[in-house]
């Protein structure tokens, strides 16, 4: 943690690094079109954190994207031309006790202090998505609560006494300030559990809901959303339930299992929020990466898929291709990161900052995830306020009233402050090289405006020097050990050269017997066409053409049949050779 010398340090710097604006979401990814004179050198501008701490998302010497190629053992190439997913945002969890330190121990200058250092895209990280709590969780100050808690033996089916009051008092005002720093920002929110007379154990910290209270529950989300709405907060995603293979006892849990989330979903709560009008987005599992069937089940049943916008994960168990697992079975449907904590169990800053962007930012962005979103932003210096479950865990920052500013950052500020400040809402992943194996990571964003972002990575304890590739331009940099850097650049990408054949070509089924065929980026290409057979060697039928994501989903495989496939990249200058050839039989 920083204190109030490094806090003032900080803020100047962060004040120098605006992010790039957010715009609307395009609806496709419409790479800039190339000037007739190439223009010989790309500003570039870099911030950088290591692991020692001498730099705290510092700005360091511009740099130059340059013509001239440069000799290194691993570059990183980007091409802004092949999107992945759409981003919706970075950020954490504005739960209970973060709003409650925040809102009730600090002044009103410490307050806009903390504030200003999450949310604003100028003088702070510009969170970009929030995940709150719909009631309790296990960080809360107080006991816990729900919006239609009732007296041991009664029930209220008609919702009469739903009230979002407790709220009122600092949760809904502290959204309500964060949505003016950022009026883009998206806000999440999630259940711990039902109302405890709606479910079978009668008690909030366990237990199933009754399903003769699924219709009812239904209506205890629109009223949420619609509330909330009063308040000028727009709810733009809930996920079904938090961690629902988790009953906690000591704090609000409920389980639910694949076949109710399903029903719930299909014959409740999809037509509650068509029959209120509500366009908030439905998401699935919210739980960890070690059981992907969980979601793929959900999404098995075509009437719950159809009012389902995703899948979400937390970090507590598994690893992070689980995400890709699920997207390739569904690949039509999105993947959302919604939880992980930091904590005292992390050895020291360094670890911290590297978990984060490994796992997270990185990892977890490149496994298609939408958002990244860590828990509490806020906790106090003992780790809390909080009523069970962790009793160590970290906040991107540390509430202390007794100190000038009001707090302390953590790693994690950093870490999600090396994305959230620089990717706008509405970008776009991109295609970009990374060496896993080797500690250089890398993940690349184009934003609304045009604007290109790449996070890289140094996980070992030397420095690395690497040249980043974007199109015919080349830079070289070196990477301290243990650090992070966010490069930022404006322009078009020009080719001038028709691109290489793709490699690492893959073909997988997936449940639905698609076949998912993808492929490692070609540096040049602007697009790609995909090529089918029946036979080795060809001749090959043209699938598609035009396709700028390096993945294709085969919808017209039949079962019984062989099938063998390549892939040409294409540019302004032409195509390029045909890929090694693939196979499988769906």
């Amino acid at each position: 943690m920083k204190r109030i010398a490094q806090l003032i340090i900080l803020t100047v710097l962060l004040a120098a690094c605006a992010a790039p604006a957010a715009d609307a979401p395009a609806a496709t990814v419409t790479a800039p079109a190339p000037t007739a004179t190439p223009v010989q050198s790309v500003p570039v501008q870099v911030w950088l954190t290591t692991a020692d701490q001498s730099k705290l998302l510092e700005p360091q010497p511009d740099l130059a994207f340059e013509l001239q190629p440069v000799e290194a053992a691993k570059i990183i190439q980007v091409n802004e031309n092949n999107p992945y997913q759409q981003m919706d945002g970075f950020g954490a969890s504005m739960t209970d006790s973060s709003a409650w330190l925040i809102y009730t121990q600090l002044s009103e200058t410490q307050r806009a202090n903390v504030m200003s250092a999450l949310f604003s895209p100028t003088e702070g990280i510009g969170v970009s998505i929030t995940r709150i709590p719909m009631g309790a969780s296990d960080f809360v100050h107080g006991d816990p609560y729900t919006y239609d808690d009732m007296p041991a033996g009664q029930t209220d089916p008609e919702l009469a006494n739903f009230s979002v009051e407790h709220d009122q008092a600092y949760i809904i005002p502290a959204l309500q300030d964060a949505l003016k720093l950022n009026p883009d920002l998206k806000i999440m929110a999630s259940p711990w559990s039902a109302p405890a007379w709606m479910k079978s154990s009668d008690a909030l910290g366990n237990g199933k809901l009754l399903p003769e209270y699924y219709s009812v529950y239904a209506n205890y989300f629109v009223k949420f959303i619609q509330a909330y709405q009063a308040e000028n907060i727009p709810v733009y995603a809930i996920t079904l339930q938090n961690e629902p293979h988790f009953e906690p006892h000591s704090y609000p849990g409920m389980r639910m299992e694949p076949e109710e989330a399903a029903e719930f979903v299909k014959n409740h709560l999809g037509p509650a929020f068509e029959a209120a009008g509500l366009d908030t987005k439905i998401i699935i599992w919210d739980h960890n990466w070690d059981e992907p069937d969980y979601p793929i089940a959900v999404l098995d049943d075509p009437q719950a898929k159809a009012y389902i916008a995703g899948s979400a994960f937390h970090c507590y168990g598994g690893t992070v291709i689980a995400q890709g697992l699920v997207h390739e079975a569904h690949p039509d449907r999105d993947i959302y990161f919604t939880e992980c904590s930091s904590g005292a169990w992390i050895p020291g800053f360094g670890a911290q900052l590297k978990r984060d962007v490994k796992e997270l930012v990185t990892g977890s962005t490149r496994n298609w995830a939408k958002t990244v979103i860590l828990w509490n932003l806020a906790l106090d210096t003992s780790y809390g306020p909080h009523n069970g479950g962790c009793g160590n865990c970290y906040g991107f920052v540390a509430i202390d009233p007794a100190l000038e500013s009001g707090f302390t950052f953590n790693a994690d500020y950093f870490s999600f402050g090396h994305a959230s400040k620089f990717v706008a809402p509405g970008a776009y992943r991109i295609a970009s090289s990374s060496f896993t194996y080797e500690g250089l990571e890398s993940v690349a964003f184009l934003n609304p405006d045009g604007s290109k972002v790449l996070i890289a990575s140094n996980t070992g304890s030397k420095e690395k020097a690497f040249a980043l590739r974007w199109g015919d331009r080349f830079l070289a940099y070196t990477l301290p050990g243990e650090s992070v850097a966010t490069f930022t650049w404006e322009g078009a990408q020009q080719n001038s050269k028709i691109p290489a054949k793709p490699t690492d070509l893959k073909v997988r089924s997936n449940p639905a017997g698609q076949l998912i065929v993808t492929w490692e980026f070609s540096a040049l290409a602007e697009s790609y066409n995909v090529k089918r057979s029946t036979e080795s060697g060809g001749p090959y039928t043209v699938l598609e053409t035009g396709i700028q994501t390096p993945e294709y989903v085969d919808t017209q495989a039949e079962a019984g049949s062989s099938y063998f496939y390549v892939v040409s990249a294409v540019n302004a200058l032409g195509e390029g050779s045909d890929s090694a050839e693939t196979s499988l039989a769906p």
